[in-house]
């Protein structure tokens, strides 16, 4: 059995960030910065300024996200931290409209982006990856957790591309409430850190 460990994505790990990246997906080439730049920004960005920028938020506490490892191979990523740091997430109406938690409190978090190499998906990664972001997130005093997982099982087929979110499925296993559904392939789900 593959031993799996989770690790903060710092700058002395920024290069396994890159290898995840690098797995398949638009990892690479969105270097995690979709849900911190405004559409209009993240358009004109080039792929260096966009890697300059993710350089920059793995040198700041708290990290803005975890590496998954299988056998001390990064195979793994997801983006959690303050809601407040990923501006695009209030921008976006279908989410602006249907959280039940007010936008500018720093206390709730949000799981918004994964990343898992090809040859290790399909094995749960991302399940192990949200249960570490959640318990990162209690170490650190959020309050509530959100994420904004895909349904695969509602509306067309979805690309491994389109399920950067999550699946819901993953979330409700990990005692996600779902709170809105924006179209029937999309849910914004909750955990409540406090009870």
């Amino acid at each position: 059995m593959a031993e799996i460990t989770i690790e903060p994505a710092t700058t002395a790990r920024f290069a396994d960030a890159q290898h995840t990246f690098a797995g398949g997906g638009d990892g690479q080439s969105c270097q995690c910065q979709w849900w911190t730049n405004t559409a209009s920004r993240f358009r004109d960005l080039t792929h260096a300024e966009r890697e300059a920028l993710l350089k920059e938020e793995v040198a700041l506490s708290p990290p803005p996200a975890l590496i998954a490892y299988v056998d001390e191979e990064a195979a793994g990523w997801v983006r959690v931290g303050p809601r407040t740091a990923q501006q695009r997430l209030a921008r976006t109406k279908a989410f602006a409209a249907n959280s039940t938690e007010p936008w500018d409190d720093p206390d709730v978090w949000a799981v918004s982006c994964f990343v898992v190499r090809k040859e290790h998906r399909g094995r749960g990664l991302n399940a192990t990856l949200l249960d570490a972001a959640v318990d990162f997130a209690r170490r650190r005093g959020a309050r509530v957790v959100e994420g904004y997982p895909i349904d695969p099982q509602a509306g067309p087929h979805k690309s491994s591309n389109s399920l950067f979110h999550g699946v819901v499925s993953t979330f409700r296993a990990a005692g996600f409430r779902e709170v809105a559904r924006p179209r029937p392939d999309l849910a914004i789900v909750s955990l409540d850190l406090t009870t």
